[in-house]
């Protein structure tokens, strides 16, 4: 645990961050204050003022609940600490901190403060950052949905996200969930379930979904990557775009879950859209 000092030096901070900051102190506390967080032998000496104080004699089982008190808003204090570091970090210079909603902010970490996972703290940083970049891009429903995911969930969103492309709106293509390209990734019926029944994604093993109404001519995207996809009509084309959906959690999620693209299946994609009498153009190579 910290032994007391700040996290980050504010000097060494840009505008977007040192504002960030200062909306998270406003909202939360005093952050990055010396000696804000005490170490356990100032815990039993705040422990005796309090005694003192109050002019009463504490047992040991009270005295030991003062001493857990304070050991915990410590550690929640460490915990908030480290992921506004992480996301101050991480801040674009064009970042609208100075719309970020306090109220937000005091919702945000009242369901993080007890995260000490490094990985978990760095999916909320980046959370933070993203809505502090672009205030109102993550409701406090989707923050409260991320408080009821564990590390395993996490990772297998993660792992969902690579297949996802951009067709008007981030999209996932699972055209076929006994695939190798999915299971090897740890993506099939199981796990599209879970997904399901969690609330990240719309599972459908049967029929599947389609994209309606696209003209002639739409430009898609993997990772970034523009694909132009040409149609025989003039209008009122579609896409079949495979068996799941993402969920408002889930679009919401897709840019800060840390997925990283898979060229294996960009070439799987490209095939399988192929063979919808689509033409596929894209002004970059395969590899």
């Amino acid at each position: 645990m910290s032994d007391g000092n700040s996290i980050v030096n504010l000097g060494d901070l840009a505008k977007p961050a040192t504002v960030l900051i200062e909306k998270v102190s406003n909202a939360v506390g005093v952050l990055y204050e010396p000696r804000r967080i005490r170490k356990k032998a100032e815990a039993e000496a705040e422990a005796e003022k309090i005694k003192a104080l109050a002019g009463i004699e504490l047992s040991e089982i009270q005295q030991r609940g003062i001493e857990r008190l304070v050991h915990q808003e410590a550690r929640k204090q460490e915990n908030i600490e480290k992921i506004t570091a992480k996301a101050a970090s991480e801040l674009p210079p064009d970042a609208k901190t100075d719309e970020l909603e306090e109220d937000w902010i005091a919702h945000f970490f009242d369901r993080c403060d007890k995260v000490s996972n490094e990985q978990m703290q760095s999916l909320w940083s980046r959370l933070l950052a993203g809505e502090a970049t672009n205030p109102g891009t993550f409701s406090k429903r989707t923050v409260d949905f991320i408080a009821t995911m564990d590390k395993s969930d996490a990772d297998l969103f993660t792992k969902f996200c690579q297949f996802v492309w951009v067709v008007g709106e981030v999209t996932p293509l699972i055209f076929d969930e006994q695939a190798d390209i999915y299971t090897s990734q740890g993506i099939n019926f199981t796990s599209l379930k879970h997904l399901d029944s969690i609330g990240l994604i719309s599972f459908e093993s049967t029929s599947g979904y389609r994209k309606l109404g696209i003209p002639k001519q739409a430009m898609i995207f993997y990772y970034g990557l523009p694909t132009l996809a040409e149609f025989t009509k003039e209008k009122d084309n579609e896409i079949q775009v495979g068996k799941a959906l993402l969920t408002q959690a889930g679009k919401e999620l897709v840019s800060i879950c840390g997925s990283q693209r898979n060229q294996e299946f960009y070439e799987y994609a490209i095939e399988k859209l192929s063979k919808q009498n689509i033409t596929l153009l894209t002004s970059l190579p395969n590899k």
